[in-house]
């Protein structure tokens, strides 16, 4: 089967059609039929707004089951959004984030934290995407001084920017190295479920027990429409966090409709199995793009990312077939993402599909 639309690359190459699923992001890939649901079954003809809906009030309850502890819950629009709430009602105009010189926070929200916090990012170098407790006891000297930011909360990224997962003991070190040092510990979870069915640790054991203070809890790339929330594992920290939500912009007026998704995707531990299968296909694309002697692995997929090295002159033609992002120009690195929708029937057709470009632009 060819592409009938070949002549976007080359007439000259007789590509396959590209894969029904997106490598450039599990952002690109649809909702989940069971949270499609959900959506529909929660749009009733009446329900109280702001989250005082019956889909709320158990969402909480469900996320205190979930992390056997008594954690406070706000749901929000969106993963920057939701970073945002849970890193600015936690802040003082003086205080400082410190994160990794990939994070999430930094590189790709737009200034968002440090705008409605009024707080510095603190950026430390991290190759593999990972802070180390190393990185906290830098900036301790700082605390105290009336000249510096001063450094209050660490925030990691879960599963990291470049497709790293931080281990529980990992977690855990960080945790007791920021509380030593009078630090609160956040993570972004945009892709918790994956760092989740990774490990195959369970929430708790990642989360509560290593010492988290307050998290984002990703759906949008694990099978939602839209929609993440922030839980805060001290619920003294929530005291005032409805304010810096409702003044953020992020206090969705029909909260049932997030909800709805997040309990769809919770129930029977969906939200696992569907992190656990994008996982496995980034392991199966790794397996077969490998065999292609133009492609450079740079690292195993920990989770659901592959990133890969590839000759210039392949990147683009690449591209214009089935889109996927550039991560570093000056290396020709780029990123490879899988989700809840990918099959093996895209991998094949993906990889087949860099055979047919390789083969056409070799050398005579």
């Amino acid at each position: 089967m060819t592409n009938p639309n070949r002549d976007v690359v080359d007439r000259s190459v007789d590509l396959p059609i590209a894969p029904a699923a997106s490598f450039a992001s599990d952002n690109a890939a649809g909702v989940a039929p069971e949270v499609m649901e959900a959506l529909v079954a929660a749009n009733t003809p009446a329900a109280l707004a702001y989250g005082s809906d019956r889909w709320t009030k158990t969402l909480t309850t469900r996320f205190r089951e979930l992390f056997d502890a008594p954690v406070e819950v706000l749901v929000c629009w969106g993963g920057t959004g939701a970073n945002v709430v849970g890193l600015a009602s936690v802040l003082r105009p003086q205080d400082a984030v410190i994160c990794s010189d990939s994070a999430h926070i930094l590189v790709d929200e737009c200034g968002a934290p440090t705008r409605f916090s009024g707080c510095l990012l603190l950026t430390e170098e991290a190759p593999d995407g990972k802070l180390t407790p190393a990185a906290i006891e830098r900036r301790v000297g700082w605390r105290g001084i009336e000249h510096h930011p001063q450094p209050a909360v660490v925030s990691i990224s879960q599963c990291t920017e470049l497709g790293t997962v931080y281990t529980v003991d990992e977690i855990a070190a960080l945790g007791t190295a920021a509380h030593a040092a009078g630090m609160l510990l956040h993570v972004d979870g945009a892709r918790i479920a994956n760092a989740v069915a990774a490990t195959g640790a369970d929430l708790p054991t990642m989360i509560r027990d290593t010492g988290v203070d307050v998290m984002t809890f990703g759906a949008t790339k694990n099978g939602a429409m839209y929609g993440e929330a922030v839980v805060y594992l001290r619920p003294e920290l929530a005291a005032t966090a409805a304010f810096t939500r409702k003044q953020a912009g992020q206090l969705p007026s029909k909260a049932r409709f997030i909800s709805a998704q997040l309990l769809a995707l919770l129930e029977d531990d969906r939200w696992i199995h569907y992190a656990a299968h994008a996982n496995e296909m980034a392991r199966l694309l790794a397996d077969r793009v490998r065999r292609i002697p133009a492609v450079e692995i740079v690292h195993e997929p920990e989770a659901n990312a592959l990133f890969v090295r590839l000759p210039p002159d392949l990147i683009r033609p690449l591209q214009r077939w089935s889109f996927f992002w550039d991560w570093d120009e000056a290396t020709s690195m780029v990123r490879w993402m899988t989700s809840f929708v990918t099959s093996a029937e895209d991998i094949e057709r993906f990889a087949t599909g860099i055979e047919v470009l390789v083969a056409h632009l070799a050398p005579d």
